[in-house]
């Protein structure tokens, strides 16, 4: 679903910020992406995107490279940055509509997809609201349930659980997995390694741009914890 084949990103005045980085995410992984403040996650996601323009390696979703064709691509990507920049003059469900008709989905779907993810997200009541009102928690929900609107093939989120109440936090988990259970992707980053453990299939450390380890949780881990390997490898690095 997602291949990145040798990225590399150098920005002006020669800081390479990700270093020769090759990874696979299949549909149906839940993949992971964990280093510390400034290791490459955020300049690797927004270059999947099509947020950050790259001229080293390639990254193609579904077999379409995000330099050749990336209008085909953004089709089927949602993301979910750290802090989402909404349009916080329109409402909850201006906004909500805005997106729909940015992906073209049809009336029936979008209703259908607004009322379920809404409830359960517990933001329903408050779409009819000024997005500038909402709380960063509820700007971050109503995020999440833009991000789903079109059905994205591939789902990439930046510290996605950042802002979330617990009870949010955990039906996005729940989303993540039925996603995945009908054959998505999801590639995201999060600090918080006990989530990750538990959440995915896959997961890959990056250290100062570079690819340290990557691979089945079972292969990365072994019997250790997340948490553990993470700081062995840093530490050895």
């Amino acid at each position: 679903m997602l291949r990145i084949e040798h990225f590399s990103k150098t920005y002006r005045g020669g800081k390479r910020a990700v270093d020769d980085l090759s990874l696979e995410i299949a549909a149906g992984d839940i993949y992971g992406f964990i280093g510390h403040n400034g290791a490459g996650k955020t300049t690797t996601i927004r270059a999947v995107v099509g947020v950050q323009s790259f001229e080293e390696g390639d990254i193609l979703i579904d077999g379409i490279s995000v330099k050749k064709d990336p209008v085909a691509c953004k089709r089927m990507t949602a993301y979910i940055p750290d802090n989402p920049d909404l349009y916080e003059h329109l409402t909850g469900i201006q906004y909500l509509n805005f997106i729909g008709d940015v992906f073209e989905v049809p009336e029936s779907d979008r209703i259908q997809r607004i009322r379920d993810y809404g409830d359960r997200l517990e933001i329903t009541k408050n779409l009819g609201d000024l997005i500038s009102s909402y709380s960063h928690g509820m700007k971050q929900k109503l995020a999440v349930l833009s991000a789903l609107i079109h059905e994205p093939k591939l789902l990439v989120l930046d510290e996605p659980f950042v802002g979330l109440d617990p009870k949010a936090a955990h039906t996005l988990k729940l989303i993540m997995q039925e996603l995945c259970a009908r054959g998505n992707a999801i590639f995201f980053s999060t600090h918080v390694l006990d989530v990750a453990e538990k959440l995915c299939n896959k997961i890959a450390i990056i250290k100062e741009g570079r690819l340290i380890a990557s691979g089945t949780m079972e292969q990365v881990k072994g019997d250790s914890s997340l948490e553990d390997i993470f700081l062995e490898l840093i530490d050895h690095e």
